[in-house]
Parts: C-alpha cells; structure tokens; sequence
C-alpha cells in the first residue's frame, strides 16, 4: 500500500525520535535517565496532531510556525517567564540588557489571561503617560488581550517608533477602565542617577539593573562625595518600580555596601548547573553610613535580591510597601545562534535563606505611598501670614543661599520620610559620639 506524504512524514518523525532516545533508553536503570527519557506515547500523540492540522486546518500554516508555537505553548505552559525567544525576541532582549531598545517602556506578566503591569519604567513613553505598576491591560488598540500568550500581547505592543498605541486599563480604585493613549519610543534606559536632596543626603535612583548598573552605581557614590566635599551624612537606594535585570549587576549593587567576605544570595535548582552562591567583597562604599532602601510593589526580581541582602545583613533599613515576588532563576538556552529558550532553573534565596518567591521583601518600616492634597498644603499657614503680626527684629541679614531641600521631598512622602529616618539615625549617632 502507497503511503501519503503525511504518513512518510509521521514515520521519519516517529525515528528521528527514537534515535534521540536511544542515549536515555540504553540505560534504563539510570535514575535521571528514566526522568529524561522521551515519551514516545506523547511523541506519537504529537506527531498525529500535526498531521491533523496539515490536513484539516482552514489556511495552509508552514512547519516552522507550527514547530514555533509547539515550543512556545510548552515553556508558557510552565510559568509566566519561561519563554521561546524567536530571532526578534532573541535580539530585543541582548539589546535590553544594554540599556536601549523600543516600545513603550513597560515590565509586564500574565495574570488571568490578562497582561499585568510590573512597573512603567523611568522616564518612557509609558512612565510618562501615567501607566502604574499592577495595572491591567485588558484591551490593545481596542483588541482584548484575553487568550493571547505574553509574547502576542508583547508584540502587539511594539511597533514603529512615533506611532501611537491605546491601552484600555483596569486599575484598582477606579469604577471603569482607563485608556491611555501612548506614542512608541526608542528607549535608552540610565539605571543610575542621582542627586543631593535636603543638604547632605545622597539620593540613588536604581531603575533597573543592566550590565553596567554597578559601575554606574560606583560613579554615583563618587561623584555624590565629590559634591558634598566628602560629607554625605547617609543615603537613599530607591528602587521601586524597579522591574530587576541582571542578576550580576544586583550581586554588584550589594557588594557596594557590604563589608567583608558575606554571602549576598544563592540559588537552588533541579542541576547542578543551577546552583550558586555569590559573597560581598572586603569595601562598603558608602563607608558605614546610613542606608534607608525604598521599595513597592513593582520592586521585583534583582531589586528584591539587593533589598533581601542589605535586610538580612543589616546594613540598611528597608522602607515602603512589600515587594512583587519574582524570586526565581532565568536562564537563556540557546537553541541556534539566532534563537533560544528562556527557562526558570532556579529560585534565588536571601542571604539567611528565605525564599522571595509569590512572597517578596517585606519592609522594616511599612510606609504607603501617600499624596497631600495640594489645597491642604495651600492651607499651612504660618505667623508671618497672620494679619498685624510682629515683625523679626533681628539684624542679621537671612542668607540668600538656596534651600538644597529637594522639590522632590514635596510630592514624595515615601522619600521624605526617608530623609528623615536617615536625620534621626544621625542625630542618634551624634549622641552616641
């Protein structure tokens, strides 16, 4: 009997999986064996769907698409960050880590078929427009997101640089959704900034974490004691709405404010491959002075990492509101040199072992992301506003030098509380010298 095309199809198929086998079934007494061996039932099963949809679907569909998406349905299937990374997402994400690439400006995940917002980050499209961390896309450009992969909705999001893009949002606290109406960017991301706030305080912004975020974090401290004569009196690490990055660059942020030889985080996975430990250097930094680390929700992944180190350590006081939970290990397998997968292999854990995984970084000290109405502030009054007060019969002149009070203390109570935690650990310090 002649046999189709498709039949001669699914036998090579069938022997092209046997002879993969054949390593893991010559040793069948072996334990990891046994567990790697290929499922020819489930093989067989695949095969025949294949040949289902080569003779039955609507629209002729090419073997790379189905293969594309039968490696993207298993590793999406596993947890919202395992991935297949096609040649464009392959690319992107070499460019991401540099700190350039296009878009909007988002960190997102899935949850309940809808896409979630980690954290708009700093100064993009999105940052700007008013998107916020723990949003809910539900529609794109008018289209719902419902049933579309992460990586779907991703690219639907991307697109030529100036054209704009509608995002319909669900937002806790609002009755109806929200759209919000962005134009695409090509973004260049700087991790690190800085400033002076409120005399001599150092202010650190880390917004997220890419392959030079350390180095940038060094030249930060130093530029801040140059400007300061060397009189910084404390600093702030603010890193919320940081999405995370590399892990190395958040093992380098750590290792800038930990003395001595100490355990910064471990990893523990199914390989030996995916354990590892990583230890501070001899050098803190920011030389023993005071540290308070700002923190929310879309603090995640490596932000967690360096936050749960200082904690555990402590060398600095974690303040804000508890952290995402993103406490697992991604690695890039690559499959050609134009595509791999991205893979969970591990969960990371603190330096005293807890796991920040579906848990995150609670604060030392729990403090909400208030906003003063600004008519309430309008309304603070003081003597000289008081009609017939006394006049300040004082001769001195008032010094004209500028306040170096931050405009940024004004409208971040997070940060201004911060700032005077740090005031108070120095007064305390000042008392005990």
């Amino acid at each position: 009997m002649k046999l189709s095309k498709y039949k001669v199809f699914l036998v090579a198929l069938t022997l092209i999986f046997l002879i993969n086998a054949i390593p893991y079934l010559k040793d069948s007494s072996n334990a990891n064996a046994s567990k790697t061996s290929l499922p020819l039932n489930q093989l067989q099963s695949f095969s025949e769907v294949y040949l289902k949809i080569k003779q039955n679907y609507v629209q002729d569909i090419t073997d790379k698409e189905l293969f594309d998406n039968a490696i993207k349905g298993m590793l999406e299937g596993l947890d919202p960050h395992s991935t297949f990374l096609n040649e464009k997402d392959f690319k992107d994400l070499k460019i991401g880590t540099k700190g350039e690439f296009g878009g909007l400006g988002i960190e997102v995940t899935m949850e309940d078929g809808f896409v979630k917002v980690i954290t708009p980050i700093d100064d993009t499209p999105a940052f700007k427009a008013g998107v916020k961390a723990g949003d809910l896309i539900i529609e794109i450009d008018s289209k719902s997101v419902k049933g579309l992969s992460l990586n779907q909705a991703v690219d639907l999001m991307r697109g030529k640089v100036g054209k704009p893009i509608l995002l319909t949002i669900a937002r806790k606290g609002e009755n109806a959704p929200i759209e919000i109406k962005i134009v695409r960017a090509k973004i260049k991301v700087k991790s690190v900034k800085f400033e002076i706030i409120d005399k001599n305080y150092g202010y650190i912004r880390i917004s997220s974490f890419q392959n030079k975020t350390g180095q940038n974090l060094y030249d930060a401290i130093s530029n801040l004691n140059k400007k300061s004569k060397n009189n910084i009196k404390g600093y702030v690490i603010d890193m919320r709405n940081n999405p995370g990055g590399v892990l190395g660059a958040a093992v380098d942020v750590s290792d800038a404010f930990i003395k001595g030889k100490k355990k910064i985080v471990f990893t523990k996975g199914k390989t030996a491959n995916a354990v590892y430990e990583y230890f501070s250097n001899d050098k803190d930094l920011a030389e023993d002075k005071p540290i308070v680390v700002l923190i929310n929700g879309g603090s995640a992944s490596a932000s967690e990492i360096v936050a749960g180190a200082l904690q555990d350590h402590k060398r600095a006081i974690i303040m804000g509101t508890q952290s995402f939970g993103k406490g697992s290990v991604q690695t890039i397998l690559p499959i050609t040199s134009k595509t791999a997968v991205k893979i969970t292999t591990a969960r990371y854990y603190t330096p005293k072992g807890r796991s920040i995984q579906a848990k995150g970084i609670t604060p030392d000290i729990i403090v909400e992301d208030l906003e003063l109405d600004p008519l309430i502030k309008n309304e603070m009054i003081k003597e000289s506003d008081l009609t017939g007060h006394l006049k300040n019969t004082d001769k001195e002149k008032s010094s004209k030098e500028p306040s170096l009070r931050n405009k940024k203390l004004e409208n971040d109570y997070q940060l201004s509380e911060a700032i005077n935690l740090l005031k108070g650990l120095n007064i305390l310090s000042f008392r005990k010298n």
